[in-house]
């Protein structure tokens, strides 16, 4: 968070700074978000009077109350339901655009598909008539450059004969469908809207709104489509994995939009003094934040900077923005980019970026992507050569954010070791013998066997990138998973994977640290001790159990951590005293565990007079975070951000009454032990059924988790 005096902004980067700015619409006003970053001259603004331009405020930028009041009267169109109909167009589209240049062997997938495509969707979801297309293609990229590029001054007089004569035909098309506003399409509803409510949808409105949603609506979804295929053809792995398995489209979409998402920054005014990521904003301040940099923060995301098209949490991205004013097309263009990744996957799996070309960009500080990306093959590869069927082999998804359980990777089996009574140890690779993603202590994967999916902590070394290691204590009395595993998983078997993924995250900024470890609970321990081990930390290592023959990695504890390790063993009588271990906390330690409730209880307990966040823990088990319908209560919820209620219904959790009505929340366990779904409450009675919170931040009543918590009565405010 820094100001630039370059630009003139506050430069606002980080994840959860970003995430927080658009937030709060009302302190951050998105009043400037399309002023002109580069000031027009007086002959420009001469140019622009004589065609009438009078752009207003639209949806991108105008404020509180009378933005979601629009918003809320203009929605029902883009709710996942309602966009269903609109695939079967898209991908007939799609599919009539790779005729024309399957056979030729080369295309600039630009010119030839990704814009004119999605310029004719976004014509046809708004109701408009297609001709012009190329005439309208000219006006988009001039209304880009005079509001977010830095035009010379010849430059910005060109510009603005185009922006006029883009404002001109903008309403003339509105003014034709006006005279008969009985079309089907979201511009005629928003003409029926403002007949119907003319105070919350003035004619202003309409006039304004007609040129920024010609530009908006196909111009980020044509960018973000030609960047995923620049990025995904730039790394052979990655297409190629998508190739063999379509099932991974939604995800390598979402971490396309990512990695290399169409809208790089958006701008935001401070209506008051604030702070920002510590930093003091003054009233007026004019805030840059910066989305692309967001997206890529190793405070939030594992290996930022990779191509991991099996990242499940990828659709966290901030690419769409953010609360009230989170796109609105945004399923729309997911669409889209998935209907156009199946095809040429099925298609023309085999094509490569040609040699020598330059990506060019736009020059501007709000959007991305290339001018032209021009693609080779060899049309005599075609599988439709051998298989003209093929064409029509089409994969539909759901429309919204992927779904987690699709997005798992193939590993193999490399080695397993009973390393305890009771504890197997399992070595897992690469099938290809490729490296695997780097992880961090305290991180987690899902491991998969047909129906069976269960967490277990990495507990190898975070700098083998060529096996990950788990090790899985068998619970005859558990639900069956671990019996599952120690029962049929052998060197050689293919299993899926999810993650790794990091819950419980090292802080290693601490002054000192206690890692306190119960049974199988050292698995991200013992990787926490191994860094803190190597940074040079001031740490100890407690490690408890049962009996010894019980306790896995108990040799490589004490070969790695002997000064620094305390061993507890119940049935040779050295129990460990928590109280009087933890009596010495110095100011600045921070407390980490991971064993049995009692053992987390007890903890929790005594960190009631510690400094908040002394205390991190992770747990094994779900508690009550099972839905039963007969026994719950429906109950609303008020989404403050988003100007919504939603109802929840007896039989449905929160977390999935929000996705339904097209609110993109994080989640990862759906049982209530990550603490991913966690959302901001305002008002209401929580009924808390995580293994998350400490009893501390339940009193607080600030925070719920949407997989399994819901509210004692009444209903819920929350900051979404």
């Amino acid at each position: 968070m820094f100001y630039s005096p370059e630009l003139g902004y506050w430069v606002v980067t980080r994840y959860e700074d970003v995430k927080s700015v658009f937030r709060d619409p009302l302190l951050f006003s998105p009043s400037n978000a399309l002023e002109k970053v580069t000031p027009a001259p007086p002959e420009a603004q001469e140019i622009l009077k004589k065609y009438g331009f009078d752009l207003q405020r639209t949806m991108v930028n105008e404020d509180e109350p009378q933005h979601m009041e629009r918003r809320r009267l203009l929605l029902d169109a883009f709710l996942p339901e309602n966009l269903i109909k609109h695939e079967p167009s898209v991908r007939n589209l799609a599919r009539q655009y790779m005729d024309r240049f399957l056979d030729k062997g080369r295309a600039d997938l630009v010119a030839e598909m990704f814009y004119e495509i999605p310029l004719t969707v976004a014509l046809h979801f708004l109701g408009v008539p297609d001709d012009g297309a190329e005439e309208l293609k000219q006006f988009a990229v001039a209304h880009t450059l005079n509001t977010w590029g830095r035009p010379t001054r010849e430059e910005q007089l060109a510009i603005s004969e185009n922006v006029g004569r883009f404002w001109k035909t903008a309403n003339d098309i509105l003014d034709r469908m006006r005279a008969d506003p009985t079309g089907e399409g979201w511009m005629y509803d928003t003409i029926r809207a403002h007949m119907d409510h003319p105070e919350a949808v003035p004619e202003s409105y309409l006039r304004s709104m007609m040129m920024a949603i010609l530009a908006a609506a196909h111009e980020t979804t044509s960018n973000a489509t030609s960047n995923m295929f620049w990025t995904l053809l730039s790394d052979r792995t990655a297409w190629d994995e998508v190739c063999e398995n379509p099932a991974l489209i939604p995800s390598a979409v979402e971490e396309c939009l990512r990695v290399a998402g169409s809208i790089v920054a958006w701008r935001r005014i401070a209506t008051d003094d604030t702070e920002v990521g510590g930093v003091k904003i003054p009233k007026g301040g004019k805030l840059m934040i910066v989305q692309a940099s967001a997206n890529k923060d190793g405070r939030y995301w594992e290996n930022p900077d990779d191509i991991d098209i099996y990242r499940d949490n990828a659709a966290d991205h901030l690419t769409f923005g953010y609360g009230a004013h989170q796109c609105m097309g945004k399923n729309i263009a997911r669409m889209e980019m998935r209907v156009f990744l199946d095809e040429f996957v099925r298609r023309l799996p085999h094509i490569r970026l040609a040699d020598g070309q330059t990506f060019r960009n736009l020059p501007n500080m709000s959007f991305r992507g290339p001018e032209s990306l021009v693609v080779e093959w060899d049309p005599a590869l075609n599988p439709e050569k051998t298989d003209p069927a093929i064409k029509e082999r089409g994969t539909s998804f759901k429309i919204g954010a992927p779904a987690k359980d699709d997005i798992l990777r193939q590993v193999v089996v490399a080695e397993t070791e009973m390393t305890a009574d009771g504890v197997l140890r399992v070595a897992l690779a690469d099938p290809r013998g490729r490296s695997l993603p780097s992880w961090t202590p305290g991180a987690h994967i899902d491991l998969v066997s047909g129906d069976i999916r269960r967490k277990y902590s990495l507990c190898g070394s975070p700098q083998d990138t060529r096996t990950w290691q788990v090790a899985i204590l068998r619970e005859d009395a558990g639900r069956g998973g671990s019996v599952h595993f120690h029962e049929t998983l052998q060197a050689g078997d293919v299993v899926q994977v999810a993650g790794p993924k990091n819950h419980f995250k090292l802080d290693e900024t601490a002054a000192g640290y206690v890692l306190v470890a119960g049974g199988i609970g050292i698995t991200p321990m013992i990787t926490m001790a191994d860094r803190l081990k190597h940074d040079g930390k001031r740490y100890r290592l407690y490690y408890c159990g049962s009996s010894r023959g019980r306790m896995g990695l108990l040799e490589r504890a004490i070969a790695d951590h002997g000064e620094a390790l305390s061993v507890h063993i119940g049935d040779e009588g050295s129990r460990i005293d928590l109280a009087a271990v933890l009596s010495g906390l110095r100011v600045g330690d921070q407390v980490y565990s991971c064993g049995p409730e009692r053992m987390l209880d007890a903890l929790d307990a005594m960190s009631q007079t510690w400094p908040e966040g002394t205390l991190h823990i992770e747990h094994f088990s779900t508690g009550s975070s099972i839905l039963d319908p007969e026994k719950e209560l429906p109950f609303q919820v008020e989404l403050s951000d988003s100007g919504l209620t939603v109802e929840v219904a007896r039989d449905q959790t929160l977390l999935d009454a929000l996705t339904s009505a097209g609110i993109d929340v994080p989640c990862d366990c759906n049982e209530g032990l990550c603490g991913t779904c966690e959302v901001a409450v305002l008002e209401g009675d929580i009924d808390h059924r995580d293994r998350v919170l400490t009893s501390t931040e339940r009193k607080a009543n600030t925070r719920m988790m949407a997989c399994c918590s819901r509210t004692k009565a009444g209903k819920l405010r929350l900051a979404l």
